[in-house]
């Protein structure tokens, strides 16, 4: 067995004064939200955008709502919903943590379709900038992840970069956290935006959506692998994971989505 790295201990607790405290993890949220959100407005500032940044400004309400409220009620019922259908007050308790991405997805398709509705915006011209943006605030979560020392890795006593992490037993992990947060964050956001850069996928609404939906959940799917799965969940049918079986359906979806929009453009 290599000896494992010692766990960087930062304080997950930026600054705090009297009751109010700023953490790491919520200003991940909050650098996420705000980089999405500027980056978004300059992307519909392109000649023919069928978007405008006023209208990418207006949803950063509903965005942030749809990101926490999704992302709260996601971890109750795909990952704790035993616990919390016995401590219901616990519910409200977000300090406490327990977020989901896919509930968080959800939350903030659901508020794209509203949003859109109302708006008289074309659904797939609307969700497509904001596809490029997503992962900027996966990658900072994965970040804030790796300081909280929270979600970390299988043991791995050959690799020589396991770390051991403070809640995680002595035994050397991988800090998958990093992986998820190069994978979901910095390759997603290079590949999608390479692919908005360098072809005219704007022009066909709906190919950038499609195509986070199968890069993130492909992320997922492979970090996973490394990620020791929640206590109260464990493994699932032949060793995979909730995060897996919760990623699959969003490569499905994508790669419908892809082909309806090729479709669409070749018509």
């Amino acid at each position: 067995m290599l000896p494992a790295i010692a766990f960087p201990v930062i304080d997950p607790v930026i600054v705090e004064i009297g009751p109010f405290a700023i953490r790491w993890y919520a200003l991940a949220y909050i650098v996420g939200l705000v980089a999405g959100w500027r980056m978004a407005m300059r992307i519909v500032q392109r000649p023919g955008s069928a978007v405008t940044p006023q209208q990418i400004d207006g949803f950063l309400l509903l965005a942030t709502l749809g990101v926490v409220l999704g992302g709260r009620l996601g971890y109750v019922l795909f990952y704790n919903l035993d616990y919390y259908l016995q401590h219901p007050s616990g519910i409200f308790a977000v300090w406490q943590g327990g977020m989901s991405f896919h509930g968080g997805m959800l939350g903030v398709i659901i508020a794209m379709v509203a949003y859109c509705r109302w708006n008289g915006i074309r659904l797939l011209t609307f969700t497509d900038p904001i596809a490029c943006v997503a992962p900027i605030g996966l990658f900072f979560g994965r970040i804030a992840n790796f300081i909280n020392g929270e979600l970390w890795g299988r043991v791995a006593p050959d690799v020589a970069w396991a770390m051991a992490f403070p809640t995680g037993g002595p035994l050397p992990r991988h800090p998958s956290q990093l992986y998820q947060a190069a994978m979901e964050g910095l390759l997603l956001f290079l590949l999608l935006n390479l692919v908005r850069w360098n072809s005219k996928a704007m022009d066909r609404p709906g190919l950038l959506s499609g195509l986070f939906l199968v890069g993130y959940g492909m992320a997922r799917i492979i970090g996973e692998l490394f990620r020791e799965p929640d206590a109260q969940i464990g493994y699932l049918i032949g060793g995979t994971t909730m995060g897996q079986w919760l990623s699959l359906p969003m490569v499905l979806a994508g790669i419908g989505v892809i082909w309806w929009s090729r479709r669409q453009k070749d018509a």
